[in-house]
């Protein structure tokens, strides 16, 4: 980790043979508190938005990039709708808010369209949830459809389904954070850009440590990152430090690089996109991985299946030996999950090590744990394998 910005530029994972560039397909993020005008009425600054379409029509028509947009501001633009219709909202339960975001969806994607088409540039809106995402076939249809329309020319502009997503209005999945961390999985972006009224990560919050410093440069998101993070301040608050955390420990463990910085940065897209510094860069893993292994990182943070404890032998070998997961190894089974159920395989300090698809059912797991492989057999009366977990469905986390 760094502390201390650094002069020269970035270098991304891949090159697009445009000078200056090192990315070749952006997933781009802006918040609700970068959209609204948080001085005057709370709805959509144009003029924020408008700079937005045009650094992404840059990269797009200038640089070459394919860019894919993940847009939140539909509860604020239905909100200020309302309220210019003299309508008194007092309620903030979750279904007002969905009731914002339907009327607010329309109001957003027109302002966007006439903007991006004030550039000769087509888009494409894309409402989501996590339950799309999360079985294999519809995770596939979608990233068919988003790639078709970026080999037309079309920019997908994204967005949680608000109206059906309860648990994106609430906490769990923040402001879109994590929505722009799965989606760069989805469509093997190599940049994630997260916009937001911050300017990145800090050592400790800026807002009540003055000596807080700015971190530039995130080598692996682990403990200190962590360590780092406040808790949400408001109990509404869908986005928050936690929550894009989270999104740069899911696209960089796939090896994705990811910017946080200042949507109101002035083309603080455009810096991100050409490796300059600002903000914090989080550092992806050496190598891409595999489309479906992204696919079952991606689906694990969704799962309630459960957890499989394994002891400092097993953890050993899974992290260093790149083997497959055998029942000797096995201390405990949390949860209640499935064979064919995406699963996290936790050390004795309870620290996530890897994620895979198991191949028997939690009650299983629990009967055979501690056992040679070749006594399965004996202990349940079938087998499916040697394996709890098969290094070929196993991600190192």
């Amino acid at each position: 980790m760094n502390d201390s910005r650094k002069s020269q530029s970035r270098q991304g994972p891949k090159e697009n043979g445009v000078q200056g560039l090192s990315y070749r397909r952006i997933v781009v993020k802006v918040g609700t508190a970068v959209l609204t005008d948080t001085q005057g009425s709370g709805g959509l600054n144009l003029s924020v938005m408008e700079d937005l379409v045009s650094q992404i029509c840059q990269l797009r028509q200038h640089e070459g990039v394919e860019v894919l947009f993940v847009t939140s501001g539909a509860i604020a633009a239905g909100r200020d709708e309302l309220r210019q219709a003299g309508v008194q909202l007092a309620d903030r339960d979750i279904p007002l808010r969905q009731a914002l975001a339907a009327i607010g969806q329309g109001r957003l994607i027109h302002a966007y369209q006439q903007m991006f088409g004030a550039h000769g540039v087509h888009v494409a809106q894309a409402l989501l949830t996590i339950n799309d995402l999360a079985e294999r076939q519809p995770y596939l249809n979608v990233r068919n459809t988003l790639t078709a329309l970026l080999d037309i020319g079309v920019v997908p502009i994204l967005n949680e389904n608000d109206v059906v997503a309860v648990d994106e209005i609430g906490e769990v999945f923040g402001d879109n954070d994590r929505l722009s961390a799965l989606v760069a999985n989805l469509i093997d972006a190599d940049l994630l850009v997260i916009l937001t009224d911050i300017d990145g990560l800090y050592t400790a919050d800026p807002r009540r440590n003055p000596d807080a410093k700015l971190v530039s440069v995130v080598e692996a998101v682990d403990d200190r990152v962590q360590a780092m993070v406040g808790e949400h301040q408001n109990p509404w608050a869908r986005g928050g430090m936690p929550t894009k955390i989270d999104a740069a420990r899911l696209v960089t463990s796939a090896g994705i690089a990811m910017v946080l910085c200042s949507g109101r940065e002035e083309n603080a897209l455009l810096r991100a996109s050409r490796g300059e510094s600002i903000g914090t860069l989080f550092q992806p893993a050496s190598e891409k991985m595999e489309a479906r292994k992204r696919w079952m990182l991606s689906r694990v943070k969704d799962s309630q299946w459960g957890e499989i404890e394994v002891d400092g032998g097993a953890a050993d070998a899974l992290l260093n030996r790149h083997v497959s997961l055998l029942p000797a190894g096995v201390r405990g089974v949390r949860g209640d999950f499935h064979r064919g159920d995406i699963v996290y395989i936790v050390d004795e300090p309870g620290r996530h090590i890897a994620c895979g698809i198991a191949n028997y059912d939690a009650e299983d797991i629990s009967r055979i744990r501690g056992f040679r492989s070749d006594g399965i057999t004996s202990i349940l009366g079938y087998h499916y394998g040697q394996e709890v977990v098969h290094r070929n469905n196993l991600v190192l986390i």
